[in-house]
């Protein structure tokens, strides 16, 4: 231990930190390289000196190990790799310390085993094959959900005449709207009430549930009870949000050794990668290039990532967020709770939404979901829709489950309806991500689209067929994603033709377009009712966070819905014509330079702390 440590260490110090790392269940190369600020590659380095065996800070990337398709899943824990360099076989490893003792006895009992093995940083062996096995996990990526539902997986699922059959009927929907107040309203009546009512009970429904889930706290006491946590990041042409992003990372208040951040970068995207490089200097990141091959799409970067992750947990950030420094020990502590809960979503709340008309529509629409609806459908344990970032799962679930669906644009949506289906409950927490909303229209609207696009796939998918879907559901689950699904899609039409309608009328003084008879008076009613619902559950969303959002900016929400009422339009037609097309978001900074150095000085003042009490908590 005091040739890991340096020179100048004394065999006290060296014991107190072998001690801790032992107590802690933990790697003793692994608890160094978290705590005292050697790099990983520094630690095998002097462990390959005290050894006598040779040192590479790669695998030499002309070395070729055979990785098949069914080794992929042991990649993460994998410690050895036999590879061919100069024809010869080597054994390239990073054992963990005991490991190392015994190849030490080893070598001096059998000298040629110096010409056998050579270290390398256990990360640089993940690396290396990582990128050795890119074809299998590439494979995996875009082909293993179908292995696990082969009746309902977008790749399989979405055949053109099944798109253009639902662009044609949303487009004779559309058109029946707009002439409604000429051809009369009764036949329309019933679809109408269902489709707005409906939503409009659930969301009364969830403003009287409580707001919070109930708090839970963080049973550890001790390091060796912290489970071992994964974080995958997928970044695309996100150069100027890593730095920003490894600053809310690194804030993260959990034990390093027991941390692993996968920044999943894809290939395409060489500035990204060199800004990750800069930031490998902590032990807890690691750097996974992801080739460039259809569909260019976040889940299928997240399921190539997922054989790579040694955690018990995982959860997926985006490039923009910043979680609550203890938001994994919060979480953890829940699942530790709540054994039956597999997935947990995080809180997500909006930063900008005092700057102008789209933030603070969207902030009011993060606030009234992620605030009340959410926590609502989670303790009446019915189908709910996942975030697409700060969401938690236990890994085994996740790779049961097959993981996210490559081909859906709205994996979050997808994955939810499957956790579901799999009668597997979901959770949700108070722990909040801070995000920002899209600060252009361009970037808001292309947003937008792309999630009304995957909202459409989550209902075709698993309505392709809908018997497999009620078996697994029954009557409730199944009528409520019905409703869930369908009220996402068309509601933006509905309220987008009213308010049209009531424009047109104000313009031209005929109010006989918006109420011809009694049956439109009733269509007036349930529509208002529900604009005045979904206006209430942000006002009070925005409440419960005590964000920075005005209440009153919601009043606009009638202008806001034919915004996405526009988006649904075009994303019928992106549906029909480029299914699988991801439009990736735009990420701007927004944490100032004094933020970043005063959360590096704590983290740097808690690592102080740490080595004079050894204490974790």
């Amino acid at each position: 231990m005091c040739a890991i440590l340096g020179p100048g260490v004394d065999p006290e110090t060296a014991q107190y930190y072998l001690d801790e790392a032992l107590l802690a269940e933990v790697d003793p190369f692994r608890w160094c390289a978290g705590h005292l600020a050697i790099s990983d590659a520094e630690v095998m380095h002097r462990a390959a000196i005290w050894a006598g065996l040779a040192f590479y800070d790669a695998v030499p990337q002309f070395a070729h190990p055979p990785v098949n398709a069914a080794q992929i899943n042991m990649l993460a824990g994998a410690r050895l790799v036999r590879a061919t360099l100069a024809s010869r076989e080597i054994g390239f490893a990073a054992p963990d310390f005991f490991a190392l003792l015994r190849l030490e006895a080893l070598r001096r009992a059998r000298p040629q085993i110096r010409d056998l093995v050579c270290l390398v940083p256990e990360r640089a062996l993940r690396a290396f094959l990582a990128q050795s096995a890119s074809a299998a996990l590439m494979d995996q990526a875009r082909q293993h959900l179908t292995l696990k539902w082969p009746f309902a997986a977008a790749q399989l699922d979405l055949p053109g005449w099944m798109r253009w059959s639902f662009v044609f009927a949303i487009c004779v929907f559309t058109l029946a709207l707009l002439a409604a107040p000429l051809i009369g309203q009764w036949w329309l009546m019933p679809f109408w009430t269902v489709l707005i009512s409906l939503p409009t009970l659930l969301r009364l429904g969830a403003l009287f549930e409580p707001g919070r889930p109930p708090a839970i706290p963080a049973t550890f006491e001790e390091a060796a009870e912290f489970p071992f946590y994964s974080v995958i990041v997928p970044l695309r042409d996100e150069a100027g949000m890593v730095d920003q992003l490894s600053a809310a990372l690194s804030r993260l208040d959990y034990p390093p050794e027991r941390l692993d951040i996968l920044f999943v970068v894809e290939q395409r995207s060489p500035e990204t990668i060199e800004a990750v490089r800069r930031h490998l200097h902590d032990s807890r990141f690691m750097l996974v290039e992801v080739p460039d091959a259809a569909p260019r799409t976040k889940p299928k970067a997240l399921n190539y990532a997922l054989p790579l992750c040694r955690g018990e947990f995982v959860v997926v950030f985006d490039a923009e967020d910043r979680p609550e420094p203890d938001q994994l020990r919060r979480i953890a502590g829940q699942f530790r709770v709540q054994p039956d809960v597999e997935c947990i979503q995080a809180r997500l709340n909006v930063d900008n939404g005092h700057h102008a008309f789209l933030q603070s529509q969207f902030a009011g629409e993060y606030a009234g979901l992620f605030s009340v609806l959410l926590p609502a459908l989670a303790r009446w344990n019915i189908v709910m829709p996942l975030g697409g970032t700060s969401n938690h799962f236990r890994v085994a679930t996740l790779r049961a489950l097959g993981g996210w669906d490559a081909f859906n644009v709205t994996e979050d949506a997808d994955l939810g309806v499957r956790l579901a289906r799999r009668r597997l409950r979901t959770a949700t927490s108070s722990s909040a991500t801070l995000e920002s909303a899209p600060d252009s229209f361009k970037a808001w609207l292309g947003q937008r689209t792309r999630w009304m696009k995957g909202w459409m796939q989550t209902f075709l998918v698993h309505n392709r067929r809908p018997a497999m879907t009620f078996a697994d559901l029954g009557l409730a689950g199944f009528a409520l994603l019905q409703v869930l699904l369908m009220g996402m899609i068309v509601s933006p039409l509905l309220h987008s033709a009213f308010v049209m309608m009531v424009l047109v009328a104000a313009l031209t003084g005929r109010w006989s377009l918006v109420i011809p008879d009694q049956g439109g008076a009733i269509y007036v009613a349930v529509l208002a009712l529900g604009q005045g619902v979904v206006m209430l559950t942000n006002i009070v969303g925005l409440a419960r966070i005590n964000g920075k959002t005005p209440w009153w900016t919601q009043l606009a929400l009638p202008v806001y819905w034919m915004l996405i009422g526009v988006a649904t339009l075009r994303a019928v037609f992106d549906l029909a014509h480029r299914p699988f097309h991801w439009f990736k978001t735009p990420h701007h900074v927004v944490a100032t330079n004094t933020d970043t150095r005063r959360w590096q000085a704590l983290r740097r003042w808690r690592m102080r702390r740490l080595g004079r009490s050894g204490s974790l908590n």
